[in-house]
């Protein structure tokens, strides 16, 4: 398939994980794809599978001033964009009598601050009949222990994709979210979980997994190409779950 023939494509988070899957993919069906992160070599490594026409530009989700500086970028290279997805994220889990000032802050300033302002930023560089898709997570609806600041603000990050879609659906912009179960990545090991309890909480997961197994970054990306592909276009304001069953049986 080449549904994305001629199109230009971001990704933010895209050097690593989901977001180097979904690029992958994306450029795979023929799109310009633009990553984004904060690791320059991860980066450097991400571009070589995209393409000669991929960029690869190094940016903090967290930091308004890059969204600003990222969205200039897309000006000066007279790139409209047709897609975005917002990968970047955090994921670091404490219980609440650890939890402080400096965890909640890190966490939202990624994930739904940073979030917010880099569609804003990047608004004007969006094709009609764009797509927007979040990165969200089964953590906003399971009750997961330690992972209260996490899932607040991947909560957070699905109500956006309601009211954000009513906002901008007369422009003809459609915005979704995938919310990935337990998934294979890098985040997975940067939870903040000693390394020596890692196997053990992943058999526990595992177990809590209808499929018995954790879900992969190109699964995930099936999802997300999926929904800013055409074959989406009827389809706003929704949250599509890919998490093995995890959070519905």
């Amino acid at each position: 398939m080449n549904r994305f023939q001629h199109k230009a494509v971001l990704v933010t988070g895209g050097n690593s994980g989901i977001g180097l899957a979904t690029a992958q993919a994306f450029s795979k069906e023929g799109a310009r794809v633009v990553i984004t992160g904060r690791d320059q070599k991860t980066l450097d490594e991400a571009k070589k599978s995209l393409g000669e026409s991929a960029m690869a530009l190094q940016n903090d989700a967290g930091d308004l001033a890059a969204a600003k500086a990222l969205a200039e970028v897309i000006s000066n290279a007279n790139i409209k964009l047709d897609a975005i997805f917002i990968n970047a994220g955090v994921a670091k889990f404490a219980s609440l009598e650890d939890a402080d000032e400096g965890l909640w802050d890190m966490t939202f300033n990624t994930n739904i601050k940073g979030a917010y302002f880099t569609i804003q930023a990047l608004l004007p560089y969006l094709n009609k009949g764009a797509a927007i898709i979040l990165n969200g997570s089964i953590n906003a609806h399971i009750g997961m222990p330690n992972s209260s600041i996490y899932a607040a603000s991947k909560a957070a990050l699905i109500s956006l994709a309601k009211t954000l879609s009513a906002e901008l659906v007369g422009r003809g912009i459609r915005i979704n979210v995938v919310s990935p179960g337990p998934v294979v990545t890098p985040l997975y090991g940067k939870l903040g979980i000693p390394a020596e309890q890692l196997d053990a909480v992943a058999s526990s997961i595992e177990a809590q997994v209808p499929l018995k197994r954790f879900g992969t970054p190109e699964e995930v990306a099936s999802a997300v190409t999926y929904l800013a592909s055409t074959d989406a276009a009827f389809i706003v304001g929704t949250e599509l779950i890919v998490d093995g069953g995890m959070s519905q049986l």
